[in-house]
């Protein structure tokens, strides 16, 4: 009866699959189900064929499988060329597991031009930005997901071979599906020794024992066999490069930062993606969107990296605090200060390498998950000293057997296993825990979309004005330039100033038959006092604030016209061509 019932189990799980797989991706694009990597792809695809005049679709490079990791362009070329914008760049599922992150990306290509040319803010923010988007970064953990068995948290680094228990072979010994379900699930075995005993609120728990206390079972860790016959059971699966420790800037080698990998940008996609983004130098805004915790987090992620400029420290308080608002219960935090410190991270990267304004998006809070609808805090929900089962794991049970009636656990079942004998197999299945369920995926990814576009509005949008051509005597003229800055963002951030990226924003003027003689910063207009720059006053290196403007004055010397230039590498390109003569 017991088989009969997993073979029923298997082949209506097989048959859920195949229908998903069967739904033809159509714009605008469905987001009730989870996308396997290739339904990712079709829907690029799709978006790309359907918006061929905003999109363009690039091979990044391919992962150690050979599968291809793709990035969507949006970009409306009427409007400039991307190079010629600021950058917005948005990606997902650097870890195979963290599925809902690509989902997040899909959402906000598909949110993007669907809505172009309809609601006058996406309209607006995409004639301004250009955007560039990697759903899924660890493709074949994401292929792997979908098509193997796994518990929430596995297949999630990078699919680089590595021998874990140094006997010479690697990835000889991982976790197996015992039991045909799809999933792998916990092995415990019946132990009056054991270090647990069933919640007497809910058997399906098994909370610590306490002192004097009987047990009652002992956990024997994830599914499996010895498969190497080493008396050892799952001690070498999948070789795990954790593609989030492997970035160019401040790697650290694995006895000191798990998972680091052999040599920073081991993995060939990681590096495809860091040579793809430092070819496009106009990005300064990076989403990193990953699966759990429900926090915007802010670099640096080590503390000896001492804090940011404080300007840049004002550009992320804006973000974060406004972003805490649109993803209600999500927090803005400070990595390695809030959370833990990390070497190698793909923001530290990309905070000093491309010059962007970075931020790590973990997106589920299982907490959420309640049957009563209450939403309990993290901090109150942390098991007793003696590991009491909490609250919010009975409210998850119950949310699972009244709300998804049954699909979220697995219910405990023996089996006769070839080392450990009678033991029974159950938990979570590997669509759940860190990730929300379908039912609840719309408002996630809607909301956390939401947050790349509200910091999209804010990328530098820079005004030039030539507000006053003066006559002082003979040929000589007065020019005053002014900048204006209607983004939150700076033209360029304190951070790549202070170590020296990329040459500062560029203000200019020349002419044919006009000689500038004097330059600088006009500190008060009232006044008239300039900070004359000494050698080469025609040229200007500066910096436009934030929700600020910036003035200068030259002192240019002839007739005809003038050409005044602003050139930023991340703001774009500003030209006014201006007569010497008064207004």
């Amino acid at each position: 009866m017991e088989r009969k019932r997993l073979f029923s189990t298997f082949v209506l799980t097989a048959i859920a699959v195949m229908m998903i797989q069967a739904q033809e991706v159509k714009v605008p694009l469905r987001f009730d189900f989870y996308y396997s990597y290739e339904q990712v792809v079709d829907a690029l695809k799709t978006l790309n064929k359907a918006y061929p005049e905003l999109t363009s679709l690039d091979q990044v490079g391919k992962s150690e499988e050979g599968r291809i990791i793709w990035a969507l362009t949006i970009n409306n070329p009427k409007t400039g060329d991307p190079m010629s914008k600021p950058g917005v760049y948005a990606d997902g599922n650097i870890h195979g597991n963290e599925i809902q992150a690509g989902e997040v990306c899909l959402y906000l290509a598909n949110r993007l031009l669907t809505n172009y040319g309809k609601l006058k803010e996406i309209t607006e923010v995409v004639d301004r930005n250009a955007f560039y988007i990697i759903p899924v970064v660890n493709v074949d953990g994401r292929a792997h997901f979908f098509e193997d068995a796994n518990t929430p948290s596995t297949s999630r680094g990078l699919r680089i071979p590595m021998d874990d228990d140094r006997d010479g072979l690697c990835d000889e010994d991982g976790p197996e599906d015992l039991d045909g379900d799809g999933n792998i699930s916990t092995m415990r075995i019946r132990d009056t020794l054991g270090r647990y005993r069933s919640d007497p609120q809910d058997p399906r728990l098994m909370i610590a024992v306490k002192p004097g206390e009987k047990g009652e079972w002992t956990r024997l860790g994830q599914e499996g066999i010895d498969n190497d016959g080493d008396g050892q059971v799952n001690e070498d699966g999948e070789g795990y490069v954790d593609g989030n420790r492997n970035w160019g800037f401040n790697w650290q080698p694995p006895y000191v930062q798990r998972g680091a990998g052999n040599y920073p940008l081991e993995g060939s996609g990681i590096r495809a993606i860091a040579e793809w983004m430092l070819a496009r130098q106009n990005i300064i805004l990076v989403f990193a969107f990953h699966n759990n915790g429900g926090m915007y987090l802010r670099g640096p992620s080590f503390k000896s990296a001492g804090e940011l400029p404080q300007g840049d420290i004002a550009v992320y308080d804006y973000l974060g605090n406004n972003i805490e608002k649109i993803v209600p219960g999500y927090e803005y935090l400070i990595s390695w200060k809030d959370l833990y410190t990390t070497y190698g991270d793909f923001t530290d990267f990309t905070n000093n390498l491309v010059g962007s304004y970075s931020m790590v998006g973990e997106l589920f809070q299982p907490e959420t998950e309640t049957y009563d609808g209450s939403f309990r805090r993290k901090e109150e929900e942390g098991r007793s000293r003696f590991g009491e089962a909490s609250e919010s794991e009975r409210q998850r049970l119950q949310f699972n057997d009244r709300v998804t009636q049954g699909e979220l656990y697995s219910e405990w079942k023996p089996f006769k296993h070839p080392l450990y004998g009678d033991v029974e197999l159950g938990g979570w299945v590997k669509l759940s825990s860190r990730l929300p369920h379908p039912f609840m995926l719309q408002d996630l990814v809607h909301r956390n979309a939401s947050a790349v576009i509200f910091a999209a509005r804010n990328t530098p949008k820079i005004t030039m004005d030539v507000f006053e051509v003066k006559k002082l005597n003979g040929d000589l003229w007065s020019v005053r330039v002014r900048l204006v800055n209607e983004g939150a963002m700076p033209s360029v951030t304190y951070e790549t100033l202070k170590n020296k990226l990329y040459p500062p924003d560029v203000l200019s003027v020349s002419g044919r038959n006009a000689k500038v003689i004097g330059g600088g910063k006009l500190t008060d207009i009232y006044t008239g006092k300039v900070d004359y720059k000494e050698y080469k006053p025609q040229v200007q290196l500066c910096q436009v604030p934030g929700l600020g403007k910036i003035e200068y004055q030259f002192l240019v010397s002839g007739r005809g016209d003038i050409d005044v230039k602003f050139v930023s590498v991340k703001a774009g390109t500003k030209t006014e061509t201006v007569a010497l003569k008064e207004k």
